[in-house]
């Protein structure tokens, strides 16, 4: 039976959690089928993973929490897609206190359709060109040929989807650039995969797949100093099956790996808090993102940046 850890913050811990701004005394021991159980320790390879502070990212130190600002150069994104220019939003993004910003040419929206390679690379370049210089750049794409084309022209991450199930080539691709890489979880693909997203444990299954996908691009020769984890929420995952996964997601520090989280506007946003329009889920996005950093969760991928970075700079004031 394989044991998981789940710190558990506390402002005066024995232990740093990852090198940041979260501390924990004990650890949650789950199992599958049982109860959690609180405990006062862990193995030492388990304290390891979850204390060594984790490698910068794009120049970016993350003993703090990143702004990771979404610039979807889509017509069809479930949010914003078609709302405005690709570049004008980056500088936007930019100007407004995004440290990374994300770049797509093709929605993952649940039920959107595959794009042409050549067709995402020419919606993402005036964006990621207009980028340069004003924060780190990252491309949202699961294909390997659009990476290549993204880090010619600026991109110093891939932000894959698929967490390389997608593409055969995207692994050995982003370990010949040398660049670092998110690896998300994500169940089916995006034009199915919430017809009936199913699992025994969301929290547990998700851990395993995330630890799968890690292994496999060591195993392409990307050094786990060059990964960062998504959970994935609404990917293939119920309203129940996104909030099991917050709840507890300080687990996923046991990976060894930044962890990255994406809750910006989703559906189970406005499921919850009474906001149909996609727009108007910005408290309950803010809501979630300050209890992600209360998890230690390094980076927070958001449509705005704004009322973000607002946001943090309050929790950081009543809590330091």
């Amino acid at each position: 039976m394989t044991d998981y850890f789940r710190p558990i913050p506390s402002e005066t811990g024995r232990w740093q959690l990852a090198g940041g701004w979260v501390r924990f005394s004990q650890c949650e021991l789950l199992r599958r089928g049982e109860a959690p159980r609180v405990v006062d320790s862990a193995p030492d390879a388990v304290l390891a993973a979850l204390t060594a502070p984790r490698a910068p990212l794009l120049g970016l130190s993350l003993d703090r929490p990143r702004i990771m600002g979404i610039v979807n150069a889509t017509p069809d994104s479930f949010s914003d897609g078609g709302a405005y220019d690709g570049a004008e939003q980056a500088r936007l993004l930019a100007a407004q206190g995004a440290e990374i910003l994300d770049i797509g040419g093709e929605s993952t929206r649940p039920g959107a359709r595959e794009v042409p390679a050549a067709e995402e690379i020419a919606r993402l370049a005036p964006a990621i060109v207009a980028g340069r210089g004003l924060a780190a750049i990252s491309v949202d794409t699961r294909k390997a040929e659009v990476a290549r084309a993204a880090i010619a022209a600026g991109a110093g991450l891939v932000n894959d989807v698929s967490g390389f199930d997608f593409d055969p080539a995207m692994a050995g691709t982003v370990a010949a650039a040398g660049v670092p890489v998110c690896l998300m979880h994500a169940q089916g693909i995006p034009e199915t995969m919430q017809d009936n997203p199913s699992y025994g444990d969301v929290l547990l299954d998700v851990y395993d797949a995330l630890a799968e996908r890690i292994a496999r691009a060591e195993a392409a020769g990307i050094p786990r100093d060059r990964i960062v984890i998504d959970p994935g929420i609404g990917f293939g995952k119920t309203q129940e099956h996104n909030l099991a996964i917050l709840r507890r997601i300080s687990v996923y520090h046991g990976l060894g790996c930044a962890v990255l989280l994406g809750v910006s506007r989703k559906r189970f946003i406005g499921g919850i808090g009474g906001a149909e329009r996609p727009a108007d889920r910005v408290p309950g996005t803010l809501a979630v993102t300050l209890y992600g950093i209360a998890q230690g969760i390094q980076i927070h991928r958001v449509h705005d940046v704004a009322e973000t970075r607002q946001g943090l700079a309050l929790w950081r004031a009543v809590t330091i």
